[in-house]
């Protein structure tokens, strides 16, 4: 079947729910993808930063045909070894204390926000509910975290939301401090907002939230499921801030493609759930945790996030050569990084995919760039080259 093809029989059987791209991608290796109509694309969106290691990276393809033939699924009423031990390198990584294992982001951090109600109603403080998020925000789709998401266009027409969360100013102090209450438990950041425009909290900002939960007492809770797992040349974004968290989610990167998302708590915050407050029937599973626990053991091994690093500082100077009147900045940790035009970029996306570079936006004038990590100087180049002549048709 062509793309054309497969669109037109998606277009008939599939919910309208998603604006998608002219294109079917049939076939994936590393930092490339092939359509129906056998056109090569370099891949600078990795499913919404979710490939990070690329696609069908060989150990990976390993590790979940070994799994396969053992066991899929048994649900959460028995302990998985696969997930006890993800488990044990996320605790022994990020500095905190358990895990909950779910199947998305979304599903995190629900499990983040019930968490911080949970405590505090254990603490016989059930006053404490409310949370403050920020402007520019994005936690998901489910009425939990749209209600969470500090965005119009995402809550529209799906009121009435949950209640109990207060909306603050991104790198903003003062405007946290005034929303602080009796009813406040918990402050929910991402140390990089990914929708909003791929921007870095200011390190005086995240460590002044951490101050501020302290003098509290309440938590503090990171949403990582876009900046985790190295993309930011930390295993946490987190962590190049110099703050830890009561409360962390990630999803996307940790299974390299395969569905998992998780939330991970300091022994505090985690005492407030109990058996019977929250549940996944899939979370952990014996497949996504297998992988999950090789994709770990690639990004923490040796040299591996020092090379992120490098591969960022690299793709920063060579997106600074391109010469245009129309970029106002260049921003992002990592290899998760914006360019910011002075206009709406929809129709440069669809130039860059014409001409064989898969980008995508954050808003609506931010150009974003997450490749996979494991990407190398060559296709670097070959990105930023495409950009530049998809810039000259712009």
């Amino acid at each position: 079947m062509t793309n054309n093809e497969i669109a037109a029989k998606g277009q008939e059987y599939v919910l309208n729910n998603y604006g998608r791209f002219p294109i079917a991608p049939v076939k994936g290796k590393g930092s490339y993808l092939w359509d129906a109509n056998g056109k090569q694309y370099l891949d600078f969106v990795g499913g919404i930063a979710v490939c990070i290691l690329g696609h069908c990276h060989d150990e990976l393809i390993r590790v979940l045909q070994e799994q396969s033939r053992q066991l899929w699924h048994v649900s959460n009423l028995y302990w998985i070894k696969p997930q006890v031990d993800l488990a044990e390198k996320l605790i022994n990584n990020s500095g905190l204390g358990k895990v909950f294992f779910c199947n998305s982001g979304a599903e995190a951090n629900e499990a983040a926000i019930k968490l911080a109600r949970k405590y505090f109603y254990r603490r016989k403080e059930e006053q404490r509910n409310e949370i403050i998020v920020f402007n520019d925000s994005f936690h998901g789709r489910t009425l939990g975290t749209l209600a969470a998401t500090g965005q119009e266009k995402y809550r529209l027409g799906f009121a009435p939301l949950p209640a109990g969360f207060r909306y603050a100013d991104f790198n903003n102090l003062p405007s946290v401090e005034q929303l602080i209450n009796e009813n406040t438990c918990a402050i929910m950041v991402e140390p990089v907002q990914g929708e909003g425009g791929i921007k870095p909290a200011e390190p005086n900002f995240l460590r002044g939230l951490r101050k501020i939960c302290d003098r509290e007492g309440i938590l503090l809770i990171c949403d990582e499921v876009q900046s985790g797992m190295g993309r930011t040349g930390k295993l946490f974004a987190y962590q190049t801030y110099g703050v830890l968290p009561d409360i962390v989610t990630m999803a996307k990167g940790l299974g390299g493609g395969m569905p998992i998302g998780t939330m991970i708590a300091s022994d505090k915050a985690a005492s407030g759930f109990a058996p019977g407050d929250h549940a996944c029937t899939f979370g952990g599973n014996p497949l996504s945790t297998a992988v999950g626990n090789q994709v770990m053991d690639i990004v923490t091994g040796e040299g591996f996030l020092d090379r992120v690093n490098d591969l960022g500082k690299y793709l920063v100077g060579a997106l600074q050569g391109i010469k245009d009147s129309r970029i106002i900045n260049i921003r992002g940790r990592g290899l998760m990084l914006g360019i910011e035009f002075d206009s709406d970029i929809k129709e440069l996306v669809n130039i860059c995919m014409q001409k064989g570079l898969l980008v995508l936006g954050a808003g609506n004038r931010v150009l974003r760039l997450v490749p996979p990590l494991n990407i190398n100087e060559t296709e670097i180049n070959q990105a930023v080259n495409i950009i530049k002549e998809a810039l000259k048709d712009w």
